[in-house]
């Protein structure tokens, strides 16, 4: 283990290169990341690195969006098989339709899609700054929502807009059930529920807060209780655990774990960064373009 991490810091130095790991990542990973955090958190360190080599920890949407948001720099993901099953749910073609069927609508695209729906959105948005970026939007504006409709669902009923939604969810998060968390608030009565806008309505009107990732752990390291039940993806509570030494955390369940989140490893970390392993990003440029557009208007509107 210390041999590889070793060789993993002095890559990191010859190749001028940045580590980042999304909270869902394993353990080891988030240990050895330059900075962790949620897919809002991670686009905008993105855009802020001065590193030349940027070795994405995730999903290939991210290492797609950090490619998209930094075309001088070279992006590379350790596994590329690291697929959304999420963002396999909409096809181009449907969202065409969608466009043409309600043509004077704003898209807003999730940024857990791939580029090409990117590239055909008005804006993206991530969990942590969806409602600021919907009610942004003017009111007399309808507004197609892609690809989740969990998380869409709940921006609906925070802004009480005209949102069309897309009929898209994330595998890992309807796991997570009402009657889960009715067995976790049973088994540990003091904590506070916490879960992910991409969870079941149903599920989630069982939660104390509703928060994206980085919501959680900003949320948790400025509370005062001291037991949290985690309905989200299981490789938070690494990090909840990490930054709050005195608290405890308990998941919904423990089978809210994404397989794709779990297939990088140190090995992989260090072939990648030793140019032996891994995979460079490249999106084509005329898709670039156009999704760095949605993107950037994301990053705007956020402020």
């Amino acid at each position: 283990m210390q041999e590889i991490l070793k060789k993993i810091e002095i890559l990191k130095k010859e190749k001028n290169a940045v580590i980042l790991s999304h909270t869902y990542q394993p353990a080891e990973i988030q240990d050895i990341a330059d900075y962790v955090g949620d897919s809002y958190q991670l686009s905008v360190e993105a855009t802020k690195t001065s590193a030349d080599v940027i070795i994405f920890c995730g999903v290939m949407f991210m290492a797609e969006t950090a490619a998209i948001l930094n075309p001088n720099k070279k992006v590379f993901i350790p596994e590329p098989s690291s697929g959304c099953p999420m963002a396999d749910m909409i096809t181009v073609k449907e969202l065409l339709f969608l466009k043409d069927k309600y043509p004077d609508y704003e898209v807003v695209c999730y940024v857990n899609s791939l580029a090409e729906i990117k590239a055909l959105s008005d804006v993206c948005c991530t969990s942590s700054n969806a409602i600021k970026i919907v009610s942004n939007i003017p009111e007399d504006k309808g507004i197609i929502f892609i690809p989740d409709k969990h998380l869409g669902e709940w921006i609906k009923e925070k802004t009480q807009r005209n949102i069309i939604l897309w009929d898209g969810f994330c595998p890992t998060h309807v796991r997570i059930t009402a009657e889960k968390i009715l067995a976790a608030k049973k088994e540990h009565p003091d904590a506070i529920v916490l879960v992910h806008p991409e969870v079941p309505k149903e599920a989630r009107m069982l939660a104390d807060y509703v928060f994206s990732t980085g919501g959680m752990c900003n949320f948790v390291s400025k509370d005062n209780h001291k037991e949290y039940i985690i309905g989200t993806e299981t490789g938070i509570i690494h990090t909840l655990k990490k930054n709050n030494l005195n608290k405890k955390f308990y998941p919904v369940s423990d089978l809210a774990i994404c397989p794709n989140m779990k297939k990088t490893n140190l090995e992989l970390v260090a072939e990648t960064l030793d140019g032996k392993g891994g995979k460079e990003v490249k999106v084509p440029q005329e898709i670039s373009d156009k999704a760095r557009k949605s993107l950037q208007r994301m990053l705007e509107m956020s402020k």
